[in-house]
């Protein structure tokens, strides 16, 4: 299994803050694949409220997400899906 990832433009109207950050990570706990987001140069786990709430994503920045394993594809489609619709 190879790693995958995605840059993807935030379109979220209040970024990945409080509210939307904490449905972001319920989203990514769904997988068993390893998933990470990077912002920055700096990677965290996709699966914690505290690593993404440290990275401050606001609206219109480019975040890569990462994923490895065995449902790494579904798991890139959906929070790629997730980030990019307007409303959360």
């Amino acid at each position: 299994m190879k790693l995958v990832e995605s840059s993807v433009k935030v379109e979220i109207d209040s970024g990945l803050q409080a509210r939307p950050a904490a449905r972001f990570v319920q989203e990514a706990n769904r997988y068993a694949s390893h998933l990470f987001l990077e912002k920055d140069g700096r990677r965290v786990n996709a699966k914690s409220i505290m690593g993404l709430m440290s990275l401050a994503i606001t609206t219109g920045e480019t975040i890569t997400l990462i994923a490895d394993g065995a449902d790494e594809e579904e798991a890139l489609n959906q929070l790629t899906t997730f980030v990019t619709a307007a409303k959360v």
